[in-house]
């Protein structure tokens, strides 16, 4: 006690050092905080499904491409528009970052053709076509140009699609720009769209922090007006909100000093800060206010004594146990998930730091707040708590059976839910970008692909005749299913080349019989065309063969639709002796899921065990351990459950939320079963101790609750339907948490008579 009056007496110099270190961190944000909107650097690099799938993307020259979609409602076969293709892929060709041979357009693509030498490969037009005969000679040659029409050019012709393939170090917010202002240009009479998967990174890092900026006077909003109508004093809604604000600094400050960028889901740690740090702050001053109450005439110094001796420890592992919930998220190989975790905890303990040390010295330095009395005496019966606890005691079977019933429905729940990577479900459904892409989807293959690799044991397997039909047949299975657009692989030039040397007889558009004839195929294409183009679909050794799905769809169920159609291939390309592998964003993004609910799985178990332990270890009781675990793994439960249920997706986000639900409802039972011990020791009497307890904690647990609750909410106000989703869900878990505690758990504690273990109350049992 003695100490802490000694260090409450260095209050000034306490402040001033904070405001030092905070305003280091301030001036390291400033300097060095940047977006991180590449997704690839979203994932584990060294995971063999993501080195496998770069190396294949450098075999190939597999790049994410912008698509730029033009549209003239009265067709694109006419000069103007034909005018305004061939101006914009020029343009794109000379930008800075991109290679001239990774434009693709109607007025770069390769026209095979037969010809009474043999085979040609010319482009479709290099001048603009004038006359109606040539007009309508060009639509006559993409029309019979299945590897063109339906890909490049739509099957109703009015519009057609510009691809510009580009490394990923190339893109930036200054490209993003520039990208965006190009299409601008190019506006009227025809409609421009962009999209892609660079597209999506760039609209994502330019919304991010605008909504992180919007959300953040929100969050606080909410906050001031719920604090000053729980501690009923502007001091200490002041000191509260102090809290929490420097806890958020030095987080993002001391992301930017170790150079850690902000992902998308790190704009969710001021939020999560906000709602969190004020509740340590809430149980110091319920404590200040009742001690003050029981003497009015304390003096200041002892005041804030008493409340730091008797609070610290709850306190102190209420923001452990919360830390260790997020901490848990570092065995994710997800890092935006792995450094939300580890940075959102050293906030939770520099949120507890602050409540521990600023709020007392803020207090010693600007006096004692003047709460407002409002509570009167009253009889037992009047408090609600106290009848509370009755009505639970006297109804525990019932309560045990809705308990139950709850668990079996969101065990059901989860048995529905699914998981989902899509980067476009960050967006609204009526947003620019998922318009766009909805209108590419609509009218061509796809904006999402999956590439399909398949690697022979000996060098010429793709000139088989066999193989290329098994090929072939794959690619037909792929197209039956609704969410792919279209496929393309070395089967595809065969087929055209078949068919053109047979005088363009549709019976011809396949894999001919003859090794010798896909040979010579091969041979005249490279000495009439450009034979880099093959080196997309098939390596120089023909032992190795990219197959490319296109998909109308980013989401992980169309993903793996179409892998598990290929998987059903791979006994009889086994047989051929042909392995078959994944590469692509699209095969990324589905192992970015999977990798997510491993994540999710493994940080909830580790985290509730932990917690376990850590309140085992406060208690000295693997008993209260247990029971205290309770309430949150039901929370888990409901959790999953409802996202089941209502059919949310398990996403970056929406993963987040069960370490959330952990780390932060612990608090309640931690708050609750050292206040029972303590009454328990106190009055000796079972329900004696219930009611105190219900009345004090409960009460301190409820204001808490509230104000997690009201922060959480302030994200329905968010742009992206995931932090949407994310507050609602959290609400819903504090929620569950909090009854929870003073249902179930309180039950438990009560019928374990853990602190009651004389003969008398075993004798007497729970009544």
């Amino acid at each position: 006690m003695n100490r802490i009056k000694k260090l409450l007496g260095h209050s000034r110099l306490i402040l001033l050092v904070i405001l030092a270190v905070t305003g280091f961190f301030i001036y390291a944000m400033y300097s060095n905080t940047r977006m991180e909107t590449d997704l690839d650097k979203y994932m584990p690099q060294k995971h063999p499904a993501f080195v496998y799938s770069n190396q294949a993307e450098e075999l190939f020259g597999i790049k994410d491409g912008i698509i730029f979609a033009i549209e003239n409602k009265d067709g694109i076969y006419n000069e103007g528009t034909l005018q305004k293709i061939k101006d914009l892929t020029k343009e794109l060709q000379k930008m800075d970052g991109i290679e001239k041979s990774d434009v693709t357009s109607l007025y770069t693509a390769d026209n095979i053709v037969g010809s009474e030498y043999g085979m040609e490969v010319n482009t479709f037009y290099s001048r603009v076509p004038k006359t109606e005969s040539k007009l309508q000679q060009l639509r006559d040659d993409v029309r019979s140009n299945n590897m063109v029409y339906g890909r490049l050019v739509s099957t109703d012709e009015t519009s057609t699609i510009i691809i510009a393939e580009i490394d990923d170090y190339v893109f930036t917010e200054d490209f993003y720009n520039q990208v965006l202002e190009m299409a601008e240009s190019y506006e009227g009479p025809e409609t421009l769209y962009v999209a892609g998967t660079p597209i999506v990174e760039g609209t994502l890092g330019k919304l991010a922090p605008k909504d992180m900026k919007t959300m953040a006077p929100i969050v606080i909003g909410i906050i001031v007006i719920v604090l000053l109508m729980i501690l009923r004093s502007v001091k200490g809604m002041i000191l509260n909100l102090l809290v929490v604000l420097f806890s958020t600094v030095w987080t993002f400050g001391l992301m930017a000093v170790l150079d850690i960028p902000i992902y998308s889901v790190s704009t969710m740690i001021p939020v999560m800060l906000i709602a969190i740090g004020v509740a340590y702050g809430i149980h110091l001053f319920n404590h200040l206010e009742l001690y003050l109450e029981k003497h009015p005439g304390a003096d200041k110094k002892d005041a804030l004594a008493d409340m730091l001796r008797h609070m610290w420890k709850p306190v102190m592992m209420a923001a452990i146990t919360t830390a260790v919930g997020f901490i848990s998220l570092v065995t994710s190989q997800v890092f935006p998930v792995k450094y939300f975790g580890l940075f959102t905890a050293f906030g939770v303990l520099s949120a507890l730091f602050f409540a521990l040390v600023l709020i007392p010295a803020g207090l010693m330095v600007f006096g004692l707040p003047g709460f407002r009395k409002i509570r009167k005496n009253r009889t037992e019966k009047d408090h609600f708590a106290f009848r509370f606890s009755g009505i639970i005691t006297k109804h525990k079977t019932l309560t045990i059976l809705i308990t139950a019933a709850v668990v079996v429905l969101s065990i059901y729940g989860i048995s529905r839910l699914w998981i989902n990577s899509s980067f476009l479900a960050n967006f609204e459904s009526d947003s620019d970008i998922v318009l766009t892409d909805r209108f590419i989807n609509e009218h061509f293959a796809g904006t999402s692909s999956l590439n399909i690799v398949l690697e022979a044991d000996e060098p010429d397997m793709f000139k088989n005749p066999e193989v290329l039909k098994l090929v072939d047949d794959l690619q037909n299975d792929l197209e039956a299913l609704p969410m792919v657009g279209d496929t393309f692989s070395l089967a595809d030039f065969i087929r055209r080349m078949n068919m053109v040397m047979n005088e363009d007889n549709p019976v011809f558009d396949s894999i001919p019989d003859s090794r010798d004839m896909i040979a010579q195929y091969l041979l005249l294409y490279e000495m009439s065309g450009d034979p880099e183009n093959l080196t997309s679909v098939i390596d120089y050794e023909y032992q190795t063969l990219n197959l490319t799905a296109q998909l109308k769809s980013d989401d992980s169920r169309t993903i793996r639709a179409a892998i598990d159609v290929a998987e059903s291939y791979r006994e009889r390309l086994g047989e051929q002796g042909i392995e078959i592998n994944f590469a692509g964003s699209g095969y990324k993004a589905l192992v970015f899921s999977e990798l997510i609910f491993k994540g999710q799985i493994s940080s909830l178990i580790l985290s509730i065990l932990i917690v376990i332990i850590l309140v085992s270890l406060m208690f000295r009781h693997i008993v209260i351990g247990l029971i205290a675990s309770v309430p949150i793994m039901i929370t888990a439960l409901i959790n999953f459950g409802i996202m089941g249920l209502l059919n949310v997706p398990l996403g970056p986000t929406t993963a987040l939320i069960s370490s959330i639900a952990v780390g932060i409802g612990i608090d309640y039972a931690i708050h609750f079963i050292d206040r029972y011990k303590e009454y328990a020791s106190e009055t000796g009497d079972k329900k004696e101790t219930a009611r105190l307890t219900m009345y004090n904690t409960g009460r301190a647990i409820m204001f808490n609750a509230v104000v997690v609750i009201s922060g959480f909410l302030a994200l329905l106000f968010s742009m992206f339907p995931p932090n949407r989703q994310l507050g609602a869900l959290v609400s819903l878990n504090m929620f569950s948490s909090f009854l929870g505690t003073l249902t179930i758990m309180f039950l438990l504690m009560y019928m374990s008579n853990t602190y009651f273990k004389t003969k008398k109350n075993k004798i007497e049992g729970v009544k």
